[in-house]
């Protein structure tokens, strides 16, 4: 039967998503009142407002409802995972945003970009106070060191996709296989993170942590020919125009470049977590 839960939006985690929610939506309605403007950023920005806002409204009325007791998966791992991805989400749009759209004289864009930053601000708080609960309370993968760097794995392949044009790798095979290895890690890391979240991967017939050990070191080897590749297709004979603006498409190459070296360090230092947690921990 469900019945309301008026502490579940009381306690300090309750009221500080009540201030996520509310601010996300502030910082979306501040922005179309501003006006489109043809940008990927500008469209992530928008994306990710409005994705924390849906989501941390989502919680907010399942827990009141007591709904969250009922789903098929580990509900504080969840709600755990999720502050720290929209914080990590709110982070970028609070540094892309005011670097590529906003003026002296923009208020409303100002505003916004303020109000971004303090919806970090909240998430990260969040993300302290779940992390403090005492030990055993906040269980599961996503709340784990390796289910948090596949967190940022995806995360990272999110800005290469939103700074990536097709004409940029239309004409170079070096470049498909860069846009090939971004795509396919993408879809594996998400997928790992789903079936673990769900608490499927007890149902494979085989040890499926010796099958993430393969897809992360697989994934780090092919990041890292993506490491060299992307730059020395991207930048050969290509210097930066001089009339070069702030969402010029050389720029965004270069987005691609730290992007790419950033997840093949974390799938770098995922592989070498996981084969140590699963080979050397566990026999001790």
């Amino acid at each position: 039967m469900v019945h309301v839960d008026l502490h579940s939006v009381t306690q300090p985690v309750g009221i500080m998503r009540i201030m996520a929610a509310i601010l996300t939506c502030m910082c979306f309605i501040l922005v179309a009142t501003v006006g489109h403007v043809s940008s990927p950023y500008w469209a992530w920005c928008m994306f990710t407002w409005c994705f924390c806002f849906f989501f941390t409204l989502c919680i907010l009325i399942l827990e009141f409802t007591t709904l969250s007791t009922k789903v098929p998966f580990a509900w504080d791992d969840f709600t755990a995972a999720f502050a720290m991805l929209a914080g990590l989400l709110c982070l970028s749009a609070s540094i892309i945003y005011p670097i590529f759209f906003t003026c002296s004289i923009c208020h409303r864009a100002i505003g916004a970009s303020v109000v971004s930053w303090v919806c970090f601000a909240v998430y990260a708080g969040e993300v302290v106070i779940t992390r403090l609960r005492p030990s055993g309370q906040t269980s599961g993968f996503l709340s784990t060191l390796p289910g948090i760097m596949k967190m940022l794995e995806t995360f990272f392949a999110c800005l290469i996709f939103t700074s990536l044009e097709t004409g940029q790798y239309s004409g170079s095979p070096g470049l498909q296989w860069c846009v090939a290895v971004y795509s396919l890690c993408f879809i594996f890391a998400l997928l790992i993170s789903l079936l673990s979240l769900g608490q499927l991967t007890v149902h494979f017939p085989f040890s499926f942590d010796k099958l993430a050990i393969v897809y992360n070191v697989l994934a780090a080897v092919m990041y890292m020919t993506a490491v060299v590749i992307w730059p020395l297709y991207s930048f050969r004979n290509n210097k930066r125009p001089s009339n070069c603006g702030s969402l010029c498409p050389w720029d965004k190459l270069l987005v691609v470049t730290f992007m790419t070296i950033f997840n093949a360090i974390v799938y770098t230092l995922d592989s070498i977590y996981s084969i140590r947690l699963v080979f050397c921990v566990s026999r001790e």
